[in-house]
């Protein structure tokens, strides 16, 4: 039996077309980049998402000379959320990379460890979190996590024995 999956996603072109709260993470995420620790790969992502409360929080990618200590700025950012307002939802987070070493061409996804716990935050607050992927050319708005991520890996799809 053969099966398709459809990726809703709404492309953007003209930032114009933002709420101001998503050019708000947008900025908040470039920003947030180019204090990324990267000194391995020169590759720079930077994260924010938005809170329930409307409080910002950013995170970057963390390189370690011991790979793979690092840890990717969306972790960063919903690690940071979590800690900090353990009782409020995310909203809303907006990723991107620049690169000295590569040429980005598309705007980057989260990996997949990352994707998956973006999920699972999603899953544990009940409420969808919107994704914004971008670049300095287009954007990519997802409606949810779970859009990422078809196939999650979800325990109670386990039958114990």
């Amino acid at each position: 039996m053969k099966k398709e999956i459809l990726l809703k996603y709404n492309e953007i072109t003209d930032f114009n077309n933002l709420s101001d709260l998503e050019k708000k993470l947008i900025k908040k995420a470039v920003e947030s980049s180019k204090s990324a620790y990267a000194p391995y790969s020169k590759f720079n992502v930077g994260a924010a998402l938005v809170l329930g409360n409307n409080q910002i929080i950013i995170g970057n990618n963390q390189e370690n000379a011991s790979f793979p200590a690092g840890i990717c700025a969306e972790r960063v950012a919903l690690f940071s959320s979590n800690t900090n307002y353990p009782n409020e939802i995310i909203r809303q987070i907006a990723i991107t990379a620049t690169s000295k070493k590569f040429e980005i061409s598309e705007p980057v996804g989260p990996c997949g460890i990352c994707r998956q716990v973006l999920l699972e935050y999603e899953e544990k607050q009940g409420s969808d979190i919107k994704i914004l992927l971008f670049d300095t050319k287009k954007i990519i708005k997802l409606a949810k996590a779970k859009d990422l991520l078809p196939f999650y890996f979800k325990e109670d799809r386990l039958k114990k024995l």
